[in-house]
Order: C-alpha cells, then structure tokens, then sequence
C-alpha cells in the first residue's frame, strides 16, 4: 500500500455549460503570459520600450503552437494515421501533444518576422525572452498532469504520480515526469537570469544558454518516459535531439563570445529617439539651475540633471543589471 504520492485530476476538463475547460489549455495559455511579461520587464531593462515584447509575441506564439503541433504529429504519426486511427485527432490540440522542439523552431521564425517589422534584431529580443520561455514551460507542463500523460517508470517512491486506468495507460505509481521538468525549466531560467547579470550575456548568448541548460535536462528526463515513442540506436527520439541541440548551443555560445562579444548597447533603435525640442528644454532648464546654484548664499547648491540628458551606455548597462 502507498502511504504517499501525488494524486492525479479525476478529469482534465471541467463544463461551464456547454463550454469545456481544459486544464491543458490553461496551463499554456498562463505560460505564455507570463513568458511575455517577464519578456517585457527585461526588454525594458535593456533599453527597449514596454509593449515590444507583445506586439513580436503576436507573431511568434502562433508560430510556435504550430510548429510545436506539427513536431509531435510528425514524431508520433502512427497515434493519427495508423490503421484504426481517426487523423482528425491531429486538430485536437487540447488532448495534448506539444513538441518543445518545433515550437521553438517555428516560433522564432515568427519572431524573426516581428522583430524585422519593427527593426529589432532577434538575438537581443531572444535574450530577453529566454527566462520567460524557461518559466512557460514549467507552467505548461503541469497540462501533463490534468491529462495523466508523459509519466515515467513505474515507483513507490513517497512522490510517485498515481495513474488511474484510462485508454493506452495501466493503473499505478510511476515516475513525475512532469514535475521533473517542471521543477528543471525553474532552476533553467533562475540559472539564465543568473548568467546574464553575471557576464553581460548578449547577442543570442543567453537564449543559447536557456536551450542548452534545457536540453541537458530534457535528455535524461526523456530517457525516464515510458510512453511510446520512436527509438533510434536504442534511444529515444527525443533524446537524441535533446543532444544534437545541447551541442549546437554550445557551439553558439563559444563561437559567437568570439565573434561578437560583448552585450548591444542599442536593442531597438525607436527608444533612444529624442524628442523634438528637448535640446532647448534641456538649454532652458540648465540655465535656470545655474542661476539658482549661482544665488544659493550657502554655495552648497548643485544644479539639478538635465531632463533631456540620456547617458545611453549607462542606461543600458544600469538596466540589464535589473533584468
């Protein structure tokens, strides 16, 4: 008998009439806010304006629930296209099935368009969002557990995950896999904030971090699953890509350090625009202070800052501090 573990939902979908909550969806949907909002805190700390972080998300969350669909349907044809199979499944997004690895991959093709729409270059927008990405993904992967999928080998550890008998699962005490991952894409992200107050990460280098920390994760994560998958030279698929990229990170983030080192001092061009007239504002306002620091009888007096004066490597070096 079990003393302890963690139970799992009766159902993965609550009706509010003839409207279904899914679990699942929540889970992504939640992700992805607060990817964007903490995106946007440190693309402002970097020099960027509030709002960009959005107005590229528009483009790259579509992109990636695509992508992220398409790799898994790829991946696991056999589940919609196998003989006693329905391949309208493919469309159910909200039974689960998400690829991290084509997400991310169509999901910066959408971003690379909405930073070209708006003449930002991707690798610095790519830094600012890796944490949120990281903490997205711990968010979304508790949608694994409304829908009791992606455990791993059975055990009776005190925190197994009980699974209650359903379609393709046995009844019993199995590994967390999710909560695995989950708690994995926290300490990921911390590890990226981290990395980038430490060394000034720029140019790609950050992001390049976040998916090599994650793919060091995800390989031996994945290696735990028992739900079927493709196996090649006796390791699963997932595996095997969670490798290949690992080592693609790292070669970036050698080789660019090399090339490119250093952090952009500028992330969107549109934010260090001055305004009109703030050269005479800034005049008017020096002259006044002089006089004041000129009459004060003390001598003490200090003229204040110039409104309109912006020290724009300071700026950025003081803010990326923050992020």
């Amino acid at each position: 008998m079990d003393l302890a573990y963690i139970p799992s939902p009766s159902t993965g979908v609550i009706h509010l009439g003839p409207i279904p909550l899914r679990g699942y969806a929540f889970c992504i949907i939640i992700g992805v806010f607060v990817a964007v909002w903490y995106g946007n805190k440190r693309w402002i700390a970097r020099g960027g304006t509030a709002g960009t972080v959005a107005d590229i998300a528009v483009w790259a969350v579509p992109f990636g629930l695509v992508g992220g669909r398409l790799y898994h349907v790829i991946t696991d044809y056999q589940l919609y296209f196998s003989e006693g199979e329905n391949w309208v499944d493919a469309f159910k997004i909200w039974e689960g099935g998400l690829g991290i690895w084509g997400a991310i991959a169509l999901g910066a093709v959408g971003a690379w368009i909405g930073c070209r729409r708006r003449g930002i270059p991707l690798p610095a927008y790519a830094d600012a969002i890796a944490p949120g990405i990281a903490l997205a993904q711990a968010i979304g992967r508790w949608g694994n557990w409304f829908n009791q999928e992606l455990y791993g080998r059975a055990t009776d550890l005190p925190w197994a995950l009980k699974i209650s008998e359903g379609p393709n699962r046995e009844a019993g005490t199995y590994h967390p896999t999710f909560l695995y991952e989950s708690l994995w894409c926290v300490g990921v992200a911390l590890l990226v904030v981290w990395a980038d107050r430490r060394f000034k990460l720029g140019h790609g280098r950050a992001f390049a971090l976040y998916v090599a920390a994650y793919c060091a994760g995800r390989g031996w994560i994945e290696y735990m699953r028992v739900d079927e998958a493709h196996h090649v030279l006796g390791l699963r698929l997932n595996v095997w890509t969670a490798i290949v990229v690992f080592l693609l990170a790292v070669v970036y983030i050698v080789v660019s350090s090399r090339v490119r080192p250093g952090r952009e001092e500028i992330v969107e061009p549109k934010a260090q625009k001055t305004p009109e007239g703030s050269g005479k504002a800034e005049e008017s306002d020096r002259g006044e202070s002089d006089e004041d620091a000129e009459t004060d009888a003390d001598g003490d007096a200090k003229p204040d800052a110039p409104s309109g004066a912006v020290d724009l490597g300071k700026d950025v070096e003081h803010g990326a501090g923050k992020s």
